[in-house]
């Protein structure tokens, strides 16, 4: 399961979505976040969803890959939406385990909890183009370009901008560390999968002091071998790629902001699809 977080990897490619300049990619991810939450009901969010999955494909990243970072955290997306399951008590009810108690499960639970899935979902498969078709590099200059009217207030956006693309680009190396740390102490008899949940997480102690160690001393080598080359603030620094706009980014704003209109029209037209939902369930 550790070795299933492909959060933070970059996958190089030639498809549309890596030719996009790395801030029209952050700036579209933004935009596709507000209108999905913007969306209230099935037919904008399913829109939002399409949406994304045409995205996933049009980057040519491996299905598998992508079935990665949602097996990831599908025990969040079961665990949320049962809470909305059984927290929603409107619409006709459909199963009452008690008479007497208002513990039950109605149509109104049952499609916030579906309402919410998808939700996530759409949101993990969309920002996880982000870091799967943009380099680290790039996504430092991204960062620190889009950030840079607040050098006006005399914040070091580089430094800023550095420090988010290092925490990005170590969460593999930390995953991988985990993964090494727990087969060394499963190899010493450590049990990390057995018993409670109590001497679980009891033994998972065994896996966190090391990691954290581990984490310090190679941030503390990061910062030495940075200073031994004489690495500066960013002032007047120069760059391998210049960043430039290009027609294929001003397209893909057309797009968004287009799609991002659609989800406000089907939010707002006052679509019954909370009935037709109900319908089906009948």
């Amino acid at each position: 399961m550790i070795r299933d977080i492909t959060i933070g990897q970059f996958f190089p490619g030639k498809s549309l979505i890596h030719k996009l300049d790395p801030r029209a990619k952050i700036l579209l991810t933004i935009l596709y976040i507000v209108s999905l939450f913007i969306c209230r009901n099935f037919f904008s969010l399913i829109l939002m969803l399409g949406f994304a999955i045409a995205c996933v494909l049009i980057s040519a990243i491996s299905p598998g890959l992508i079935w990665k970072s949602l097996r990831s955290i599908i025990f969040i997306v079961l665990f949320t939406s049962a809470l909305q399951l059984f927290y929603n008590n409107d619409g006709d009810v459909l199963w009452k385990p008690f008479e007497d108690h208002k513990f039950c499960i109605t149509t109104g639970g049952v499609y916030s909890a579906v309402f919410l899935a998808v939700r996530i979902i759409s949101l993990i498969l969309f920002t996880s183009l982000l870091t799967y078709t943009t380099s680290p590099n790039m996504l430092t200059d991204a960062i620190e370009r889009l950030l840079s009217p607040l050098k006006l207030f005399r914040i070091k956006v580089h430094s800023l901008a550095m420090m988010m693309t290092i925490a990005l680009r170590f969460i593999p190396t930390l995953i991988n560390e985990i993964d090494i740390i727990m087969s060394a102490q499963k190899a010493r008899g450590a049990s990390l999968d057995n018993g409670s949940i109590a001497k679980r997480m009891k033994a998972m102690t065994s896996v966190f002091i090391p990691l954290f160690v581990s984490a310090f001393r190679r941030a503390a080598d990061l910062a030495v071998a940075m200073e031994c080359r004489c690495y500066t603030d960013g002032a007047n620094r120069t760059r391998l790629k210049v960043m430039r706009f290009s027609i294929l980014d001003y397209l893909a704003f057309a797009v968004v902001i287009l799609l991002c209109f659609a989800a406000i029209f089907t939010t707002y037209y006052h679509f019954s699809d909370s009935l037709l939902f109900k319908a089906v369930l009948k």
